[in-house]
This record gives C-alpha cells, structure tokens and sequence, in this order.
C-alpha cells in the first residue's frame, strides 16, 4: 500500500563524513508522506545522522536528499526548517518564554497575526492534552518533563509542517509518562497524517509507533519494512534486537 503514496523524503546514495570517518553510506530509501518510519539503532549507528541529513543540519558528502521534489541542496535552510517540525529529547524550550510564546514562536516568525497564533496556540496544547487555559502562561520549569514534551511536539506542529523529525523524544521520561506519550503520539500522527521520522534505540517503542522500521548498523540502513517483516529479518542485527524484545516479554 505504502508503494502508492507519494514520497515525502528521498535518500539518493546518500553517505556523510566527518573527519575521514563514514558516518553513514550509501543511503538509498524513500519515505511515504503519512507513514511514520522509525529509525531504530544502537549509539553510533547513524541515525541521528541520517535524520539531521533530513532538514539540513547535515549535508550529504556524496548524493542528494530530496524534500518535496527538490534536493535539500536546493532549499534555503531557513524555509525548509520551516517545514519540518523537530522535537529532540529535552524539548529546547526557550525557558524564559511562556509556554504560549514557545508553541507560537514560528507562526509568528511567519508574520502570522496575533489573534491567529494565540488560536493556534490553543487549538494544539488542546490537541496534546495540555488544558491551554491552564498552561498557556506558564514557563517551561513549572512543567513536569512529559509536560514539557507535550509542548515541544504542539511547538512543533505549531505552522502545519507536512513532515515531522523526533530524535528520542520520549528517551528522558519514566516509564509510565513515556507509554501514555507514546500512545498519544501514535494517535495524534494517524489523526493528522503527518510524515513522521522517529529515532530510537528501544525496539518497544519502535513497535508501538511504527508504520514501518529502518534499522541502521554501522552507518547503513541494513533492513527497512514493516513490522511484520522486520520480524522475519534474518540479519544478525535485527535477530539481536527482538531479541531483546523477547527477553523483554519472557522476563513479565
């Protein structure tokens, strides 16, 4: 069904280096508008990197990602940013913002009116579960951490991006916070049909969220499908990481 949808991301024998040092190679994949794809992976297997690649914050050393039919090379950075939400594991709230001016900071940067964004504003701590008459005057250090996340994910759908980068996002909190945001993340991305890139390094989490999953070793994209077929993958890495998840499961 994916093979249908148009594609919101290309990776074209994309590598990256830094320092003399492969960081990624030959990258080759396609990412659907509307699915999300996690990217799962150990510390230091390029996923990060591959998603910062995405918006920018990297440029390919050989190859080209394609955003929207037009190689990142081609963007202004400043206008792709825009139309790529990020949310990073400590949310990088402003801290001496309110929590209202950090969810309308780009609308505004967009010569939104003050009227429309306060709208906005609202409309999205509504839509993450955060009562906006409650926390919209709020600063960021009277907020728990699942609080927090919550508003780095309205701030970051805040001007209706099409595509959506999260680097662990949920990795800080405790486990019972994590879960809820988890489930109420999956159904936000089914509500919205936002193209999702999540990274991740717990295979839990991957399987709860996943449309499909890319799974980086050593740079390399080394399995890319549904969890249906990761769960056939015979590569020695994906055999590691269920089982983990086995383990996981046998040990409740």
């Amino acid at each position: 069904m994916s093979q249908n949808r148009s594609i919101a991301v290309e990776f074209r024998d994309v590598s990256f280096s830094r320092n003399r040092r492969n960081l990624v190679s030959n990258l080759n994949f396609s990412i659907h508008q509307g699915e999300a794809l996690i990217l799962l992976g150990r510390s230091g297997s390029g996923k990060t990197t591959t998603m910062k690649l995405i918006n920018r914050l990297f440029t390919p050393t050989t190859g080209e990602v394609v955003f929207d039919g037009t190689p990142t090379s081609q963007w202004d950075e400043i206008k792709l940013r825009r139309k790529i939400g990020y949310v990073i594991q400590e949310t990088g709230l402003f801290p001496h913002f309110t929590v209202e001016r950090n969810v309308g900071l780009v609308p505004s940067l967009e010569g939104w009116k003050p009227k429309q964004i306060k709208t906005r504003v609202y409309e999205l701590l509504q839509l993450v579960g955060l009562d906006p008459v409650q926390f919209a005057g709020r600063y960021p250090h009277q907020l728990s951490g699942g609080q927090r996340q919550r508003v780095g994910v309205a701030r970051a759908l805040a001007a209706d991006p099409p595509v959506l980068l999260m680097d662990e996002p949920f990795g800080a909190l405790d486990p019972i916070t994590r879960l809820e945001l988890q489930q109420e993340f999956r159904r936000l991305q089914q509500e919205l049909g936002k193209t999702v890139v999540f990274v991740t390094h717990d295979i839990q989490e991957a399987f709860v969220l996943a449309s499909r999953i890319g799974l980086m070793y050593d740079g390399e994209l080394v399995v890319l499908g549904t969890k249906e077929e990761f769960l056939r993958s015979q590569h020695p890495e994906s055999l590691a990481f269920l089982q983990c998840l086995r383990s996981l499961q046998d040990s409740l």
